[in-house]
């Protein structure tokens, strides 16, 4: 819907209220779909490619804190297992190009191998700037604590600014959205390393690009925007000393988790939505631009800003 807004058209309609279950009714019609795997093909490695890319997206969700408890498993290396299991998605992707016995799909592979590569190291180092030397932890839980002295104030967008926009991008390009979006340029005749996919291992690729962007927007808000805490300064303790000195603790002991989720979803559904803007605003780069990008830009400003940040500690 957002897209349909930025381009001036009306977007789904009918698939519910607002037509707002399209996804899940292209979701349905593609797992009713035929499986076809082409003459040829090496069936085992077209089979798994998709799974080696959707299940690391998935392990990922153990490690995000959605409030002060609400996290599946609080790993004291939480951010480093995000950053070792999405460096796994290539080989799924490289995976599905090579054993789909297409010259086009294999290049989309190696396409998209070359990307994920280049801007995992950026990433990679925004995260040590914070994690190693403004956190001290790389517990993802542990970084939102320490970003929630001063309320926004304390957060670590202000402390890291040239650390964020990097983030920014390398997500961007590591989630392949738009203008990085080469290895699976939807819009062209052979798109890439899915091209001779169809039914539901074509729709892994989709579902598996979308939860990366919305992981990769809970991760800007845990390690730049103070995750669940609240944004303006001292409010929490004010309206803590409130419920105990009225005796309605019970009652914000059940809010406060409803209140954390609903905090962390809504600074990553700002994210969400600035990436989406991004797709339909600026252009595709060509693959030259993109890796010189990531290798020649990202790559010293990111290491520039560790060593500053190191300095400064």
């Amino acid at each position: 819907k957002i897209s349909a807004g930025v381009q001036q058209r009306i977007g789904p309609e009918y698939a519910g209220p607002l037509g707002i279950i399209q996804s899940l009714a292209d979701g349905i019609k593609l797992l009713l779909k035929e499986d076809i795997i082409p003459a040829g093909s090496n069936a085992w490695l077209f089979t798994i490619g998709p799974a080696i890319v959707v299940i690391p997206v998935f392990l990922t969700y153990l490690v995000i804190p959605f409030g002060q408890n609400i996290i599946l498993a609080n790993l004291n290396i939480g951010v480093f297992f995000w950053i070792a299991i999405s460096s796994v998605v290539p080989l799924g992707l490289l995976m599905s190009g090579y054993g789909s016995n297409n010259k086009y799909s294999f290049l989309g592979g190696l396409r998209a191998a070359a990307q994920s590569i280049s801007y995992e190291i950026p990433l990679a180092l925004c995260v040590l700037s914070i994690s190693l030397h403004l956190s001290g932890s790389l517990s993802t839980v542990d970084i939102v604590e320490i970003q929630s002295k001063y309320g926004f104030l304390s957060w670590n967008v202000w402390r890291q600014p040239i650390g964020f926009i990097v983030f920014l991008i390398s997500s961007l390009a590591e989630c392949e959205r738009l203008p990085f979006d080469l290895p699976e340029a939807e819009e062209e005749l052979v798109a890439g390393y899915q091209t001779e996919y169809s039914g539901i291992k074509f729709a892994l690729f989709y579902v598996g690009s979308y939860l990366n962007l919305l992981i990769s927007s809970l991760f800007v808000t845990i390690l730049y925007l103070g995750g669940w805490k609240s944004s303006i300064p001292f409010v929490e303790n004010f309206i803590q000393n409130i419920s105990i000195n009225y005796g309605i603790n019970e009652s914000f002991d059940v809010l406060k988790p409803v209140l954390d989720i609903f905090t962390t979803l809504s600074k990553s559904y700002l994210f969400l939505f600035i990436s989406i803007l991004t797709r339909r605003t600026l252009p595709r780069v060509r693959i030259d631009q993109l890796l010189d990008l990531g290798w020649k830009f990202l790559l010293p400003i990111a290491l520039g800003n560790l060593l500053l940040t190191a300095s400064f500690q």
